[in-house]
């Protein structure tokens, strides 16, 4: 049980690449450098490709043993929009963006996995089909290339997350439900406006939209049933345009999140119908608008057994995690599996030893210890091949 030598030996390559793309971080939908970077590696490597949109890559290798199965692997490469603040030597050189959720990594170890898939391709038969994706942050990135028609014929899909939750050199492959679904909602508050000092002849939309939050929170402590876990959180309330006027308008912002399909549905019907019949009842409109950034991330369980057979002959089975708690978190990979089978690793980053490998997700001080990206091509490189 090892680090296969053909993922070895592109050790350097591979974090030289991950401080690369960690340096010149950029925005959902705007990874422009990024990708001519990966254009760069492709043309380097044989591999072809093309732009499916201003900054989606989807790329291809042939088995050279003839016709067979299609595996899709997929990275999301986009950064935040938030300063890094690590004084390493490969810390953000674009001000106010930063790699603080690994997607850097991501993007280098599909890129190596491709350059040693390319270099086997006369070992197995079928299709490999690359998707580096980008917009995973704003939930946008997924359905291009859905939309594209590159999901057809496609029988498995596999891609990996590094953590800082788990130590380095474990996995998680856990079954079912992992991560959940993220919707957005915008609720716009109509009332009537006048002074003050005569409420009576106003509509407060401001107070409307207070007891809007305030009911919304039923949901969870009153309509969901205790084991189910559901989030509804406001995080923007703006009314009113001067202390002496009661507000005419006001707006809120929030998110729904759940594990299940039908819950999913049910909360978001709760927040429309909440927001409205609180708005009536206190002689005012709202307006509900409702966005859906990713389904519930649910790990096939036939797939998942089979990356566990091959994950055990890299790591050992005493550090592969079969039940991971489940994360409110939310990946638009969840668009995928709900076309295609296939399972979403997470690949363990913490290492006490090495600074800021415990630091949380979304946080400018992240960081990981780059001995877990030869864990992650290796599980990249071998499904593939096992499954070929």
């Amino acid at each position: 049980m090892a680090i296969k030598e053909y993922i070895v030996k592109e050790k350097e390559h591979l974090i030289s690449l991950r401080r690369w793309f960690h340096a010149y971080p950029e925005p959902s939908l705007q990874e422009h450098k990024t990708c001519e970077k990966i254009a760069q590696e492709l043309d380097a490597y044989g591999i072809p490709y093309q732009y499916i949109s201003d900054t989606a890559i989807y790329a291809t290798i042939q088995g050279k043993k003839g016709p067979g199965k299609i595996i899709a692997l997929r990275s999301d490469i986009d950064a935040l929009q938030m300063q890094d603040l690590k004084d390493a030597d490969y810390a953000s050189k674009n001000t106010g963006y930063c790699h603080a959720c690994g997607h850097d990594a991501h993007t280098a170890t599909l890129l190596i996995a491709a350059k040693i898939l390319k270099e086997k391709q006369a070992e197995f038969s079928g299709e490999i089909r690359l998707f580096f994706q980008p917009g995973e942050e704003i939930g946008a990135g997924a359905r291009i290339f859905i939309d594209a028609g590159l999901l057809e014929n496609v029988d498995r899909i596999f891609s990996a997350h590094i953590t800082s939750r788990i130590d380095s050199g474990q996995i998680s492959l856990t079954p079912g439900a992992i991560n959940a679904s993220c919707d957005y909602f915008k609720i716009e508050v109509t009332g009537r406006g006048a002074h003050v000092s005569t409420p009576q002849d106003g509509v407060d939309a401001l107070y409307i939209a207070a007891q809007i939050v305030s009911n919304l929170q039923s949901i969870v402590a009153r309509g969901t049933a205790p084991n189910d876990a559901v989030v509804v959180g406001v995080g923007v309330l703006q009314a009113g345009t001067q202390y002496n006027i009661i507000a005419e308008h006001a707006y809120l912002e929030g998110t729904t999140r759940t594990f299940s399909p039908e819950i999913r549905n049910l909360t978001n019907e709760k927040v429309t119908t909440i927001a409205t019949q609180t708005a009536a009842m206190y002689g005012g409109k709202a307006k509900v608008t409702f966005k859906s950034f990713a389904p519930p991330l649910i790990n096939d369980a036939v797939v998942a057994k089979e990356a566990y057979e091959i994950a055990k002959d890299i790591i050992g089975e005493e550090n592969i995690i079969t039940n991971q708690e489940k994360m409110l978190g939310a990946d638009d990979y969840a668009d995928f599996l709900q076309k295609v089978k296939g399972v979403y690793a997470f690949v363990g980053t913490r290492n006490t030893d090495k600074a800021n490998t415990e630091v949380a997700h979304h946080h400018g001080l992240f960081d990981i210890d780059e001995e877990a990206l030869l864990t992650s091509c290796n599980l990249y490189v071998d499904v593939a091949l096992s499954y070929l």
